[in-house]
């Protein structure tokens, strides 16, 4: 009768008839991390639910969430479904260092640590100067054999000297390369407007202004359609777009592959619900940066914007449950869909900010943290 069986034993959790099913799952995807055909909370059920076709779908209990029964057994906190079949895991770490104060080796170091913590899910950059030691970080850890190369979901950037389309596979090989993998499992534009090309990353003119490009964002686009034809990466996303410039490649006439995913600042005071909104009806997955606010670098950070983890709210919801502010933020956007990518080299705070399974923020709480947005960027794209 098209019920679904909740097998995971928490809170009591019954099955339900498809007349309460979708709230049902909405419920297990809020409280327990659920692994389900869509992004967890959406107003709809997306591909992955064949028991719309009748018959039980039974669920089991898996290592921070719960799995569709028949899948392999899960190696890391819940994942999100994207359109097209591909799962991006909810938590990952992002690799960021200013190679000018980032000791040698130490992306290394964390990355081989966040794989043994239980991390899967690491975002890097050509520009991050760092992909030759996550690259080496990744290969050490299947060669003593932690984890398998399928077990690991890498996201990797297309800078904006990059865009016209003879350059952009050129530019996704030398990932590939310097990385030493033979695929990325997510590649995206990280940001929607072009440099002028050449070997300077930030090419200014003598006024100290940034150089731009005219490139099409659909051109651009089509290049990136031919490399996950061939092969090099299994899905394509977008970076710090607005609903503008994601109208611009969803509406692109002979539109192979839809952006998966949409990586940009989200966090308790810049919770961008408009956007999320957007993105949730056209099956796009938000990623979020910044989920715990940032460091405080005047070179690039918003020094108005106020010290988020002092926040009253935080400090109480965490209070709670034996949590920092920080894992509070963190379990936030968790229980929207959002997936979190929080940097940081310090191995402490790498396991710290992993410890956001084993607890859930009810509706109340969830909604005064939503209540905190004040639409205030930590990192201002001021190119």
């Amino acid at each position: 009768d098209n019920a679904i069986c909740c097998h995971c034993s928490l809170r009591g959790l019954v099955s339900q008839t498809n007349t309460s099913t979708h709230t049902h799952l909405q419920t297990c995807t809020l409280k327990h991390t659920l692994t389900w055909g869509g992004n967890p909370g959406l107003g709809k059920l997306l591909v992955g639910l064949t028991w719309l076709g009748g018959g039980p779908i039974n669920l089991r209990p898996g290592w921070g969430g719960i799995l569709w029964e028949g899948e392999p057994p899960c190696r890391g906190p819940g994942t999100v479904l994207c359109s097209h079949g591909n799962r991006i895991p909810l938590l990952g770490l992002g690799t960021y260092g200013d190679p000018r104060t980032t000791p040698k080796g130490t992306a290394l170091d964390c990355v081989k640590l966040a794989i043994d913590v239980g991390y899967r899910h690491f975002d890097g950059a050509l520009v991050y100067y760092n992909e030759h030691e996550v690259g080496q970080a990744i290969r050490e850890k299947i060669a003593d054999g932690t984890v398998r190369r399928d077990d690991i979901f890498y996201c990797g950037k297309l800078w904006n000297t990059f865009h016209p389309p003879e350059l952009v596979r050129p530019t996704l090989e030398r990932t590939l390369k310097t990385l030493k993998l033979d695929y990325v499992d997510l590649y995206i534009i990280e940001l929607p407007m072009a440099f002028k090309p050449g070997d300077e990353f930030y090419p200014k003119d003598q006024d100290g202004k940034y150089i731009y490009h005219h490139t099409d964002l659909c051109a651009t686009w089509e290049a990136l359609e031919a490399c996950k034809d061939a092969g090099l990466v299994k899905s394509l996303g977008v970076s710090n777009f607005n609903r503008r410039q994601l109208e611009l490649l969803l509406n692109k006439p002979g539109l192979k592959h839809k952006p998966v995913s949409n990586q940009v600042e989200c966090n308790p005071y810049f919770t961008q619900p408009k956007l999320l909104e957007f993105c949730r009806q056209h099956d796009i997955v938000i990623v979020g940066y910044c989920p715990i606010g940032s460091s405080r670098d005047a070179s690039w950070v918003n020094l108005k914007s106020p010290p988020m983890l002092e926040d009253e709210v935080l400090v109480s919801i965490g209070k709670k449950y034996n949590k920092s502010s920080a894992q509070v933020a963190l379990r936030f956007n968790v229980q929207r869909g959002v997936v979190v990518i929080p940097k940081s080299f310090s191995p402490e705070r790498i396991k710290h900010n992993f410890q956001i399974f084993d607890f859930s923020l009810t509706e109340e709480e969830m909604r005064a943290i939503e209540a905190l947005n004040k639409n205030i960027r930590f990192v201002e794209l001021l190119m």
